[in-house]
């Protein structure tokens, strides 16, 4: 078999054990799914990652305090139509109450259930809502539900996001589910305990905390922290990691089957953020940028950040124009160190920048690249050895009528 197989139809509830499910609970004006509940049969050792914004939803708050002071846990409460976000002690105090609420539902205690949401900021939870979406999704728990919660996630995202790979420890086939929503406020930078994108994993490998805690804290720099759909950081960006160990095998420190997972954990998180990307809002165009030979990798990445959020280039980008000026004038004013006479630039091989200044390449050459679906820019400093990428994407009409109508 492949290293990592792809599972048809894979969902949070693929590896053994877990259960979940979406329902309509009210959230959404339109009657869509909009409340998803993730249970595992099992005490499940986990690990989070959550946004640094300083106005962290109050289920971020929870959900940190939970990573600090619990082993293990059984179940996440996930709602979509509201953010729970600037609400106060009164949404703290909410996000506690619906893990309360899902413990007496599920015969579990408190601390043993997180819970995310995410949608409008500002307003605070309706409980009785909270209340309808546990009392219908209890009823419903499955496990063949996981696609389902991947749609009740949903806000402006055009598709549900929901996968699973297969891959063999010690001769044993173990599973990781994923799913995750995102499509605008994207521009995360996750951080292990210390837009909306919400990403739920689950896998039935045996892994502690604190290894599990490594092991996401390396894969999310490689995954969700390269990716920008607007840059803009959310207030509720969070990643959970449940492990529940019911495949018996177990992951240890720095050993073959530690690296072979995480190669499969950074593949699905990788795929995931690319599928977030695909899907931003209004989005026509994937955009890689690529800095090579920077003398620092915070100059390679400031460099590939500058390009990814410029409107000029995301806008050039949606009309199929190759002005490459946009991109040296976001270089110029990265706060970069490099020597812009050395800088060479491509979209995908062919030269756009030489040496600083225009490579020659006909424009209706590299017209034709930039209106292709997907594309590299690719950026030589010449001025050192480190390099940085980062998944982007243009920006649209849709994207404006979309952020400006936007009313959960």
């Amino acid at each position: 078999m492949d290293k990592f197989k792809r599972i048809p139809h894979g969902s949070v509830t693929s590896p053994r054990g877990f259960q979940a499910t979406g329902v309509a609970a009210g959230f959404k004006r339109s009657g869509a799914l909009d409340f998803a509940l993730l249970v595992s049969d099992v005490p499940a050792n986990f690990a989070g990652a959550f946004t640094s914004c300083l106005f962290a939803a109050a289920p971020v708050q929870v959900c940190r305090k939970r990573v600090l002071a619990s082993e293990t846990i059984r179940a996440a409460v996930i709602n979509s139509g509201n953010a729970n976000a600037c609400t106060g002690e009164s949404g703290l105090a909410n996000a506690e109450a619906t893990c309360v609420l899902a413990a007496n539902k599920l015969k579990l205690n408190p601390d043993d259930v997180v819970v995310s949401s995410t949608g409008r900021i500002g307003t605070q939870l309706p409980m009785e809502t909270i209340k309808k979406g546990l009392e219908l999704a209890v009823a419903k728990l499955s496990a063949d539900g996981g696609n389902s919660a991947a749609r009740a996630i949903m806000t402006t995202d055009t598709v549900p996001k929901s996968m699973a790979i297969e891959f063999e420890l010690d001769n044993v086939l173990c599973r990781i589910g994923a799913m995750t929503k995102g499509a605008g406020m994207i521009d995360p930078s996750l951080k292990v305990p210390h837009a909306t994108m919400l990403c739920y994993i689950t896998t039935d490998v045996k892994i502690s905390n604190e290894l599990l805690a490594q092991i996401v804290e390396s894969n999310a720099e490689k995954s969700f922290n390269r990716i920008t759909v607007d840059g803009d950081m959310s207030t509720n960006d969070t990643v959970i990691v449940m492990a529940n160990g019911l495949s018996k095998v177990e992951i240890t420190p720095d050993s073959a089957n530690a690296e072979t997972f995480r190669q499969a954990l950074l593949e699905v998180m990788q795929q995931l953020a690319r599928e977030m990307v695909m899907d931003g809002e209004g989005v026509t165009k994937f955009v890689h940028v690529e800095i090579s030979n920077a003398q620092t990798q915070n100059d390679a990445k400031l460099c590939a950040e500058a390009i990814a959020n410029s409107l000029l280039c995301k806008t050039a980008w949606f009309g199929g124009d190759p002005n490459w000026g946009r991109v040296v004038a976001a270089l110029g004013y990265s706060g970069a160190q490099f020597t812009p006479e050395k800088v060479d630039v491509f979209y995908d091989k062919l030269p756009v920048v030489k040496a600083g200044g225009d490579a020659g390449t006909s424009e209706d050459a590299l017209s034709e690249i930039v209106r292709k679906r997907e594309f590299t820019v690719a950026v030589d400093l010449h001025d050192g050895e480190e390099s940085y990428w980062v998944w982007t994407n243009d920006i649209s009409y849709d994207y404006v009528k979309i952020n400006a109508d936007y009313h959960t």
